[in-house]
């Protein structure tokens, strides 16, 4: 018989399938809740790394670009001093630490803004080596690091200068909160920069541990790092647990510094940091990690699983293997021993036929082919002892997919979960505060090299570089006082004709589908005309693109959607009237002032949501901008939510399982069982010339192939019996002559 046909396999796989479910559901399942820190806690911490490590990578990048492009803005143009070199740059960026012009041929200190840069560091004889001009990390005498990022100055008839500018290696604009501490650590482990680490105690032993083993977790492949399919940072990411004291435990995320995309490198990346922050949180248990309900669903299992299973080995597998061996002695000849009949479906109707086929073939009185058919016996057919199992077995599957362990609205959302909400969202804001600050520097640059006598064809030339080098602009022109454009490059600008360039540094255009972000520039030489930017939204909108936070908006004074990290339409209104007095929250001057609020809202489901204004100076808090975010609590791994999930699952599995095993058995028994009770009575009526066929090499086809055999057998006793009588009938007269 086949191997995966007949009776046994499928109730055999099917008992298989609920004792490892059952075995699941007590040991496997019922484990939710039992760590002391909420799996969502230590995925919120390794979110909070990638945000250091994005903020971290871009800002090293654009002091990379910024020092390139103004060195290059400046060899463009007529020789000057190093010291309106520094002058200049000062005025236009704000950012590093000090700034420094070296004669490279001499080595001569030509001029100095700012603190002393350690410049013993510089081999000015690699320069012209590939990779000569990389940023470099350096250790001061204090021990502190520093960054330094080169360019060359470079005028015809002039010596080649040397411009050098240093920064801390502090993540830029994260928020911290009250009890979290950040660091930024080097590709052999040490800690290059902190943030709310002392120099001695718990949290700088703490820190040291956590640095020991980032560095070895650094080092592993970004693929191998992280779940397959997981997605989000491109890098390498995770978190620790660390240690535990008086019912605290400090967590920590982890994350490498990592290119834009996977495989994506830049300047920044090539130096090996890696940023760790952690914070301290209060162990608890959870009332939802008690397994007596898993134990209690799992013997509930076995008990109608075994019912269910008793049930289809009873009524179905046993007749029909008895039915068999019955049909095996018929076609034998073993005709004088009654056949055996079972009670119930289909397999009692064959057996009744058979009988009255074993009667037929002895040449019985009172069972004739062509007499009447007897009363079907066992109206209860197999279909209906298939539905008995499957209810069940739905009897333990449907609650657990509808009623149990629901996490319903009441779910308490850890703190660290909101102020992590928080945090993240405040850091966002002053990523996209940061942004709009940099690109009003970057026309500021611009502007400030343009001269009374540059040429149209020059300005288009120096924004074309522009814009190359600045991926953020849709278009860059340059705008009369009057009203026209002068020169430009990108996109068609959306500045309202015949009008002079605006007073406000940032506007925000509705061109009728999307916002238009425009910065305003004066170029001091050009007479009252302005270097205009206009900011691409997509550029915007990819800032606020970071896991764990949601659904993620900007949103203007007036609370209207200007930008999003999914679709949104422009210039709406909020969806929630709670977000919207979030944002109002936020902005309050009263009370403890503007600045970053979250809160669990519970409106038809429990989401953690959070709203930070724009707030730390620059050109873009008077736009009035607030960044909202706000993510559904189930998408979290909450204990609660944790339970419920496996609870579904549990019932998924429960029945997908009984669905997979009875459909089996209707397919391969129970159909085939049904068309051959049809035929068999038919046979057992007097149709000897339908030829039997097996559907399947098992059971029922083994009884099917009897059925023929004696059918055969039948037909061929019909044809003696009838030769028989033409013979006798014919020899008569001969005797009487």
């Amino acid at each position: 018989m086949s191997l995966l046909g007949g009776i046994r396999p499928p109730i055999a796989a099917m008992s298989a399938l609920l004792l490892a479910l059952a075995a699941l559901t007590a040991f496997q399942l019922g484990h939710v809740g039992k760590s002391t820190v909420p799996p969502a806690v230590l995925t919120s911490q390794q979110h909070f790394a990638e945000d250091g490590a994005i903020a971290l990578r871009a800002s090293l990048d654009e002091s990379v670009t910024d020092i390139g492009r103004t060195a290059s803005l400046f060899s463009a143009g007529e020789p000057v001093s190093p010291d309106s070199v520094l002058d200049k740059l000062g005025n236009v960026y704000q950012k590093w630490r000090g700034t420094a012009v070296i004669e490279i041929k001499s080595g001569r200190l030509a001029a100095q803004r700012g603190e002393n840069l350690p410049l013993t560091a510089l081999d000015l004889t690699t320069l012209n080596a590939p990779n000569g001009l990389a940023p470099r990390m350096v250790r001061l005498e204090n021990g502190e690091t520093r960054l330094l990022t080169l360019a060359l100055l470079s005028w015809q008839g002039h010596p080649q200068q040397l411009l050098v500018a240093s920064s801390s290696l502090r993540v830029p604009g994260v928020s911290l909160g009250k009890s979290r501490a950040i660091a930024v650590l080097d590709a052999s482990g040490q800690v290059v920069d902190s943030s709310g680490v002392g120099d001695a105690g718990r949290e700088r032993k703490q820190l040291d541990a956590f640095a020991k083993t980032t560095a070895q977790k650094a080092k592993q492949h970004p693929l191998q790092s992280k779940e397959p399919g997981s997605g989000g940072f491109p890098g390498v990411s995770g978190s620790l647990l660390g240690d535990a004291a008086s019912g605290h435990r400090s967590v920590a995320g982890y994350a490498k510094l990592a290119g834009p995309a996977p495989g994506e490198g830049t300047d920044a990346t090539a130096l090996g940091l890696t940023v760790v922050s952690f914070v301290g949180v209060t162990e608890q248990g959870s009332a939802v990690g008690d397994s007596f309900f898993w134990l209690a669903a799992a013997g509930a299992l076995l008990v109608l699983g075994a019912i269910a299973v008793a049930l289809l080995v009873v009524t179905v597998q046993r007749p029909l293997l008895q039915l068999f061996l019955e049909s095996r002695r018929i076609g034998r000849g073993d005709l004088h021993r009654p056949v055996t009949l079972p009670k119930y479906g289909e397999a009692a109707r064959i057996g009744a036929a058979l009988d009255r086929l074993r009667r037929q073939a002895l040449g019985e009185p009172g069972a004739p082919a062509d007499g009447p058919r007897p009363g079907r016996r066992g109206r209860i057919g197999t279909r209906a002892l298939i539905a008995v199992c499957a209810v069940l077995l739905l009897a333990w599957s449907a609650p657990l997919l509808l009623t149990l362990n629901r996490a319903g609205t009441s779910v308490k959302v850890p703190q660290t979960i909101v102020d992590d909400q928080r945090e993240r969202t405040d850091t966002l804001a002053d990523r996209v505060r940061r942004a709009l600050n940099e690109g009003h520097a970057d026309l500021t640059s611009v502007a400030s090299v343009l001269g009374a006598k540059s040429t149209p064809a020059e300005v288009t030339d120096l924004l074309e570089r522009t814009r190359a080098q600045h991926a953020r602009y849709a278009s860059l022109y340059v705008l009369r006082s009057d009203g026209t454009v002068m020169a430009r490059a990108g996109g068609t600008p959306h500045h309202l004709g015949g009008k002079a360039p605006s007073r406000e540094p940032v506007t925000v255009i509705d061109s009728g589908h999307e916002p238009v972000i425009t910065e305003y520039a004066e170029a001091p030489a050009l007479g009252g005309a302005a270097v205009v930017g206009e900011l691409r939204i997509d550029f915007i909108n990819a800032l606020l693109r970071r896991p764990g936070l949601g659904t993620v908006r900007v949103v203007d004074g007036k609370h209207r959607v200007v930008g999003g990290n999914s679709g949104y339409l422009a210039f709406a209104r909020l969806p929630n009237d709670r977000l919207d007095a979030l944002v109002t929250s936020a902005n309050q001057k009263t009370g403890k002032g503007p600045g970053a609020r979250a809160d669990v809202i519970r409106d038809g489901g429990t989401s953690v949501a959070a709203a930070a204004p724009l707030t730390g100076g620059g050109l873009a808090q008077p736009l009035g901008w607030t960044v909202v975010s706000m993510q559904p609590a189930k998408g979290l791994e909450i204990a609660a939510y944790t339970a419920q999930n496996r609870t579904v699952l549990a019932g998924l599995l429960g029945l997908t399982g009984a669905a997979a095993c009875l459909g089996w058995l209707h397919i391969i028994v129970v159909r085939p069982l049904r068309s051959l009770a049809e035929r068999a009575e038919a046979l057992a009526d007097g149709d000897r010339r339908t030829v039997l066929y097996p559907t399947h090499h098992d059971e029922v086809g083994a009884v099917t192939r009897s059925l023929e055999v004696i059918r055969q057998q039948l037909q061929e006793q019909r044809k003696r019996d009838a030769g028989g009588g033409a013979g006798r009938t014919g020899a008569a007269p001969a005797g009487r002559n």
